[in-house]
């Protein structure tokens, strides 16, 4: 017998990971994982943000936890994994949205800090899911990889930006999640990939400064920027069995940009 929409979304007795989730996009996934039903364990490099973040998803009656790690090297991505494994059990979502920014133009990019934007953005999403899906989900038959990348991985730059390192790592993301759902198809583990558009967070807010938030709304087919809840449907759908038939895909949650830049 078929089942319902809302028994297609739900997702208790679920578990999650959440990287970068002590606020932005990933708070708001967190959020959208835990109010459908999952435990949740946020990660991000700082035991204080993340101690803020839980106190709210236990506050909204979501099941959640924390372990400080650094997403960029791996023998902290080794102890994330040992850890979530240990107080969860099986994990069953993993959500890579952990990221790095830099701005510089590209004549003048340091190398330093090339090396960080791909060892947290590309390497770093790389490895946990390794660990994750070779400790449990490829013996279980059955996963969830969700891959935060952006519209700034489907083409240039607008005018005034200059992020090279930044828009080359999701680039890098997207077809990481393509190659990775093709070739992990056969365990049934879905990979698919959310590329937001501008959202206003922490790591935005030079960008959208230096750019203007309302010239960035008024330029977007909607009219507006990304708020709390815009990413919610999208996470969960990619996450639950109502997406059981969805993989390698990518989708951008941004207003329409992409429509106009031709993304």
């Amino acid at each position: 017998m078929a089942r319902t929409i809302q028994q297609l979304f739900d997702l208790t007795g679920k578990t999650a990971l959440v990287t970068g989730g002590s606020r932005g996009l990933g708070l708001q996934m967190a959020h959208a994982l835990g109010e459908a039903g999952a435990k949740v364990l946020i990660t991000s490099r700082k035991a204080e943000d993340l101690e803020q973040a839980v106190a709210q998803l236990q506050a909204a009656g979501i099941d959640a936890r924390w372990v400080a790690a650094d997403c960029a090297k791996e023998s902290e991505i080794n102890r994330l994994a040992d850890e979530t494994l240990q107080r969860l059990g099986d994990v069953d979502i993993l959500v890579n949205n952990a990221g790095a920014a830099w701005g510089a133009p590209a004549e003048d990019h340091p190398i330093d800090a090339w090396d960080k934007v791909m060892n947290l953005n590309v390497r770093g999403y790389f490895l946990l899911s390794q660990v994750i899906a070779k400790r449990s989900m490829i013996a279980r038959r059955s996963g969830r990889i969700i891959n935060v990348a952006s519209i700034a991985g489907l083409g240039g730059n607008p005018e005034g930006m200059t992020t090279i390192a930044y828009n080359t790592s999701k680039g890098a993301v997207i077809n990481f999640t393509r190659t990775l759902g093709a070739e992990w198809g056969k365990y049934n583990i879905n990979v698919n990939a959310i590329c937001p558009g501008f959202f206003p967070s922490k790591m935005t807010m030079g960008t959208l400064a230096a750019l203007g938030e309302e010239k960035l709304a008024a330029s977007a087919p909607l009219k507006r920027l990304g708020d709390d809840e815009d990413l919610k449907g999208l996470c969960l759908l990619f996450a639950s069995d109502a997406g059981k038939h969805i993989t390698g895909q990518w989708l951008a949650v941004d207003g329409g940009v992409s429509v106009v830049t031709g993304g």
